[in-house]
């Protein structure tokens, strides 16, 4: 689970890097880049996560609660994003305000959803083999 945590953490961490590089190249001159600076969003989830993952390999008494945060952080991650689907005729139809940030929203809320799905099945999983 800790490896799960650290992948996804590295999924964010890149989506959001790469975002912000995108976003900050293609800024008209002078504009500072402070304003593309909210598509840095996915790689501080990603930040957390990775570093909740890195603890738990290492503290494993502490383990099942590092883990138990890191899906709290990937719920909150969904959750914050999810309303992003409403955009996707926007986005799709060439029409939205600010295609980047929706489609970086709508890829973090999918990369969110999967590390959540993924981490209740784990969760399940362990309870039923007995391991917790």
């Amino acid at each position: 689970m800790p490896s799960t945590a650290i992948t996804f953490g590295i999924l964010l961490i890149l989506l959001g890097l790469g975002g912000f590089g995108y976003a900050a190249s293609t800024l008209p001159a002078g504009e500072p880049v402070a304003k593309v600076v909210t598509a840095l969003i996915p790689a501080v989830l990603g930040v957390i996560l990775l570093a909740l993952g890195v603890v738990a390999k290492s503290k494993e008494n502490l383990r099942k609660h590092l883990m138990h945060a890191a899906v709290l952080v990937g719920l909150l991650g969904f959750v914050a994003t999810v309303s992003s689907f409403l955009k996707i005729g926007a986005l799709l139809g060439g029409t939205a305000e600010r295609p980047l940030a929706t489609f970086s929203q709508i890829v973090t809320s999918l990369i969110c959803l999967a590390f959540v799905a993924l981490s209740v099945k784990s969760f399940i999983d362990a309870r039923r083999s007995g391991a917790v």
